[in-house]
């Protein structure tokens, strides 16, 4: 009788590692199309078929992912930052076609994630969205990373800490944000939200802002930088603040869309036209910001792939298999609120 195909004679065909085809048989993204392809290929011709049972490297597999979102100040009932609520159907759907169930729940106050979901056999591992303070947040990661949880997080990357996050270029999408804003002939730019580790995805998009504008030779001023965190009130309070400093100013770069649309409402209660005399720029393009007045020019995130990549490494990590943490390119959508 012919021996059954494994893993192991596909990598051996594809010239790949036995990891890389696990990637590829799960259509995972971090495998190029060409290659999942090839692999997929000789899978159908070995006619190779995954043994679940088999594929389980722990004996009390659930089969279910936790996805734990941070409760975040909203003005509705949801507490949920908008932004991620893209970002939970894309993980939904991730799970449903790698056949994982997903488990949804908020951050606890619990000293102990890892006994609440993975050693209980709640869930194989966690997703993690959200933190609101990362200094005291890092704390928590320290934890799970010492118990050997398996999880994976959207976010900055955590310098000395051995875990994986995916996230956004932050860096890169505050500075070409910037660029737009100052080739639209605007030169007095002001940013509104925290530049400190306490909060590092809008600290990495204020340093991509200040490059910008050290490469077009304009100045830095650090009063031109207001604090902001998360919310539309946050904005709103910050740019009034921006206002009454008497500065002189032509645009606001907001760290985020929430903030964004604070800033443009104060804008407008004091008699300030949008973008006639200020520009308005965000980040992440969530789905209010092209029905703001005037739709709002921002950085988009693609929650679609993120939402990919962060099941499917995770499942790396569940599997024993090696993943890193991934940046996703930023791209702009140009609309109405920073020039024509």
């Amino acid at each position: 009788m012919k021996e059954k195909a494994t893993s192991f004679d596909i990598a051996y065909q594809a010239g790949v590692s036995q990891s890389t085809v696990s990637r590829a048989l799960r259509n995972s993204p971090l495998v190029n199309a060409a290659t999942r392809e090839k692999i997929q290929a000789i899978a159908k011709e070995l006619n190779y078929k995954v043994d679940k049972n088999a594929s389980n490297l722990r004996s009390q597999q659930s089969d279910t992912i936790a996805l734990l979102l941070f409760e975040d100040p909203t003005n509705d009932d949801s507490a949920i930052n908008p932004f991620f609520l893209s970002m939970l159907g894309s993980i939904t759907r991730a799970c449903a076609q790698k056949g994982y169930d997903l488990l949804v729940s908020f951050q606890q106050a619990s000293n102990d994630w890892h006994a609440d979901f993975e050693d209980s056999n709640k869930a194989d591992g966690l997703i993690l969205l959200g933190y609101g303070d990362f200094v005291d947040f890092e704390e928590k990661l320290v934890q799970l990373t010492e118990q050997g949880t398996h999880f994976v997080r959207w976010g900055a990357e955590v310098e000395n800490l051995p875990l994986v996050s995916i996230g956004c270029d932050n860096f890169q999408g505050g500075k070409e944000i910037t660029e737009h804003v100052i080739a639209q002939g605007y030169n007095k730019l002001a940013f509104l939200g925290s530049a400190s580790s306490h909060a590092p995805e809008f600290f990495e998009r204020y340093k991509g802002h200040c490059q910008a504008l050290t490469e077009a030779n304009l100045a830095v001023i650090d009063s031109m930088q207001i604090n902001a965190l998360y919310t539309e009130d946050a904005g709103y309070k910050a740019a009034c603040k921006l206002i009454e400093s008497k500065q002189e100013f032509d645009a606001i770069c907001a760290a985020s869309d929430l903030i964004a649309i604070g800033a443009m409402r104060a804008l407008q209660e004091h008699g300030i036209s949008i973008p006639e005399q200020v520009a308005v720029v965000g980040f992440d393009d969530i789905a209010i910001a092209s029905f703001t007045f005037p739709p709002l020019t921002t950085v988009k995130q693609d929650t679609k792939l993120a939402g990919e990549l962060l099941v499917d490494s995770l499942l790396d990590l569940i599997a024993g298999e090696s993943t890193k943490t991934t940046q996703i390119k930023p791209e702009l959508v140009i609309r109405k609120s920073c020039g024509s």
